[in-house]
């Protein structure tokens, strides 16, 4: 399909494209699918699994940022209902989604829809990405994506390991996730130098209204996490005010680094901290 329109993979935009049939439909599956479900695709490449999932729902919404790709994508579902092809970076910066993605969101939840994340993410956009949408959508109920194995076990680390950090602790604290498959570099073409690995991440509604004010509560582990050599209490007093901390000392142990505590103390800390000011806005 490239070659008869003279193309090739972009590196620069992390373009591996799933191969592999039996994974795609798995993908698909994964993210068990309802007629009604809003469904966002990102990296549509040549169509492999847009196709599998225009036959599961009434609204899918596929975003390419390569012009070659989305008039390829364009051509090839031309006609097919529900589906719409943007032609974007979906990332309008680091912490923002694209207008046009975010007002399809937002329209979503209006109209009282479920919007899930399928996708076989390009590398590059993967983490930011998926922690805008669970920080920032709750309209977004269910996440299933591959990506590289390195970045795959920072969502499932174990405090005290360097992998350990703040995609850990909010995609602990705000969504259950799973392993679905792990994909080898003969998945995908053209061949990456890594492995890759297919999540699924649950929102849990219960949890997240747990999170006192949750945008909030990813700034300030950012921010604490931009010390993370440093002792919790040097860490904090980057951003909270002395008195906070040494509140805080008086009901944790503020001896340990950032990496060592567990995503449940996170959020019990945020209870307790959340609602004090911060010495100066965190990144």
């Amino acid at each position: 399909m490239l070659s008869s329109r003279g193309l090739r993979p972009r590196k620069r935009l992390g373009q591996h494209f799933l191969i592999d049939g039996n994974l795609m439909r798995g993908l698909v599956e994964s993210a068990d699918l309802k007629r009604d479900d809003v469904v966002v695709e990102v990296g549509g490449g040549t169509g492999g699994l847009t196709d599998l999932l225009a036959l599961r729902v009434d609204q899918l919404v596929c975003v390419e940022v390569d012009r070659d790709l989305r008039e390829l994508l364009a051509e090839r579902f031309a006609g097919v209902a529900g589906v719409e092809v943007v032609g974007i970076d979906v990332l309008e910066s680091k912490h923002r989604l694209a207008a046009v993605v975010a007002e399809c969101l937002q329209h979503a939840e209006r109209d009282g829809l479920t919007v899930k994340l399928v996708a076989n993410l390009p590398y590059q956009i993967a983490t930011p990405l998926v922690m805008n949408l669970l920080v920032d959508y709750p309209v977004v109920r269910r996440l299933c994506f591959t990506v590289q194995s390195e970045v795959g076990d920072r969502f499932v680390a174990e405090p005290g390991c360097k992998a350990f950090g703040p995609l850990t602790i909010l995609s602990g604290a705000l969504s259950r996730v799973t392993t679905v498959a792990r994909l080898g570099p003969q998945s995908f073409w053209p061949r990456p130098t890594v492995d890759s690995v297919m999540l699924r991440m649950d929102v849990d509604p219960a949890a997240r209204a747990s999170v006192p004010d949750v945008p909030t509560f990813a700034r300030f582990v950012r921010g604490v996490f931009n010390h993370r050599r440093k002792t919790l209490r040097s860490a904090m007093s980057y951003v909270l005010d002395a008195a906070v901390v040494e509140h805080l000392g008086e009901r944790f142990d503020l001896t340990r680094r950032p990496e060592q505590v567990p995503v449940s103390q996170w959020v019990s800390i945020a209870k307790t901290v959340l609602d004090k000011p911060f010495s100066e806005p965190c990144p």
